[in-house]
């Protein structure tokens, strides 16, 4: 059997200004990245404005797993599929983070004969988006510093700085560290942080902002720092918006490439979810609208936090709303919740994947809450048997939501038939779509909902540093409490504890720290133990990448 990148090589590419034409977009409007990439630029959206949105299609998840989901892989497989039933649809995904790619999980670009293409370019450098976001967040880190050394003019207390300095890899050696050491002409000595880059609020502004203006708005509206006499620093007040903003000029642009079998996928921006909003860009969603038929976009992690953040945080500023939602699972994983341990997942016990649905049922229930129709998509494995399916179809039914097998992974477009058949149809159900919360909440009740009806928390606790902050934050400008909250929690569990598989119920949300994005427009929650700098593993993925002399790279995944 091929492996990913074997199959990826293999793939019969079409240049990519031939994807954009068929699409209908201009020549002027296409900027090639050598032969298999482009961005599209505002001159389409700007022609087009007037054309009618597509169909909107959301892929989430089960809460993730070592038995693995293939959320990305279901995504690629059902843009593939609708081409098969003869409906254009176009894909919008994340970039992938240089982080998880040398890290634990690989590559993010799908896998088997349901990926995007040129693959190794997506998952290493792609177009530079990340390093221009990486940039533009450590220029305003480095002015900072510099206002301070050079006379410190806004009295900027060094001890409560709030922007962090970012890299787009796992180092946890970079998580605290004291900086300015070494002499008067080497700055001013102050402990400071690192996040990964997909933590970055710069990520976070790329992601949501509409066009360049509102870019270099929400830029200017970063809060930096407090000064000695407690008053907010903005990033406006030092006066280096405007060159982030130029470092990000190309970076906003939306990114064209294609899937194995041909069909158009949009590849833009890349915050993690469980530590920031975990969707790709409102630019490339709207884009998406406008060049198919259907627009399917997903969102990162389980339904908990890719999904909500995508439904409360994205649709509410973009003024989206989806059609269907697909959740996407796995019996092995499944499974893993009920008890069995990785090594036994192959062998069929269907009462132990009965124990670990009720997973998957929460999160039915909860994304019904937001009034859109559901359809399951059971990512299979050759080692699911008929009567494990057939006792995950009676779920499903029982809870409300259609079911559809998918082997994309194998089969490419034509194994995810099936699927693309019953989205389809859930698009043309009714739907209700509404928000978990109300903008007129305060951020507590906003967070209580959110760990209650989705969690299943029965309470939250604030600690003393985090009901510090929110006052703090509050008292800059009563607007903040309008905000939606962006929940960082771990990824594994509907709790903050990673531990607690299925679905836990009645326990305690911890918040220990809450924190203003300004400038993308949410307030970020830190519960349990996230972080937002991960750290490598033992035997972390790098050590398998390879490139031979002729430059072909192995080991990528």
């Amino acid at each position: 059997m091929m492996t990913d990148i074997e199959i990826a090589k293999a793939a019969k590419l079409l240049p990519i200004h031939e994807i954009a034409t068929d699409l209908g977009v201009h020549e002027e409007e296409l900027e090639q990245y050598g032969r298999y990439k482009a961005k599209i630029n505002d001159a389409f959206l700007k022609r087009t404005a007037d054309k009618k949105n597509g169909k909107l299609i959301l892929v989430t998840a089960i809460n993730p797993t070592p038995a693995g989901e293939g959320k990305t892989t279901t995504t690629v497989g059902l843009g593939m599929a609708m081409k098969k039933i003869g409906k254009k649809a176009v894909i919008a995904l994340r970039e992938p983070s240089l982080g998880p790619v040398f890290g634990i999980k690989g590559g993010a670009a799908g896998g088997g004969y349901a990926q995007v293409v040129p693959m190794e370019d997506i998952n290493l450098h792609f177009t530079g988006d990340f390093h221009a976001i990486t940039s533009a967040n450590n220029l305003l880190c480095a002015i900072l510093d510099n206002h301070i050394q050079q006379g410190n003019a806004l009295g900027i207390d060094p001890r409560r700085v709030l922007f962090t300095r970012v890299v787009d890899m796992n180092d946890r050696a970079l998580r605290n560290i004291l900086i300015g050491l070494g002499g008067k002409v080497n700055g001013v000595p102050r402990e400071d942080h690192f996040m990964i880059t997909v933590a970055s609020e710069v990520m976070a502004i790329l992601c949501l902002s509409e066009d360049l203006a509102d870019l270099k708005r929400r830029l200017g509206d970063i809060l930096v720092a407090y000064t000695y006499e407690g008053k907010p620093v903005f990033c406006r007040d030092l006066q280096v918006n405007g060159a982030m903003a130029a470092l990000l000029k190309d970076a906003i642009k939306p990114n064209l490439v294609q899937t194995l079998e041909n069909t158009p996928a949009l590849i833009h921006g890349g915050p993690f979810a469980n530590i920031a909003h975990g969707c790709n860009s409102i630019r490339a969603t709207k884009l998406a609208l406008k060049l198919g038929d259907y627009a399917i976009t997903e969102a990162g992690f389980g339904a908990d936090l890719g999904a909500e953040k995508f439904l409360d945080i994205k649709c509410r500023m973009a003024g989206l709303s989806p059609d269907a939602i697909v959740l996407v699972a796995t019996v092995r994983a499944l499974k893993y919740n009920g008890g069995v341990q990785k090594p036994d997942l192959k062998a069929e016990n269907v009462e132990a994947m009965k124990r670990g649905a009720v997973n998957l049922e929460a999160h039915i229930e909860n994304l019904h809450k937001f009034g859109v129709p559901v359809v399951v998509a059971i990512n299979r494995f050759d080692t699911d048997t008929n009567a494990e399916l057939d006792a995950l179809r009676a779920i499903c039914e029982e809870k409300g939501a259609d079911f559809a097998l998918s082997e994309v992974f194998a089969k490419g477009g034509e194994g995810g038939i099936e699927l693309a058949e019953k989205v389809v149809a859930a698009c043309e159900k009714e739907k209700n779509f509404k928000f978990l919360y109300d903008d007129e909440l305060s951020i507590t009740e906003k967070i209580e909902t959110v760990a209650k009806e989705l969690y299943g928390a029965g309470n939250v606790v604030f600690e003393a540093g985090a009901k510090k902050a929110l006052a703090d934050i509050l008292a800059i400008d009563e607007k903040y409490a309008k905000f939606p909250v962006c929940m960082a929690k771990t990824q594994y569990s509907f709790s903050d504890d990673q531990s607690k598989l299925g679905r836990p119920v009645g326990h305690t949300l911890t918040v220990r720290d809450i924190r203003l994005s300004a400038g993308a427009g949410f307030i970020v929650v830190l519960t349990g133990t996230v972080m937002t700098m991960p750290g490598l593993g033992k035997t972390p993925t790098a050590y398998t990448i390879d490139i031979d002399n002729d430059g072909n790279i192995s080991g990528l995944f």
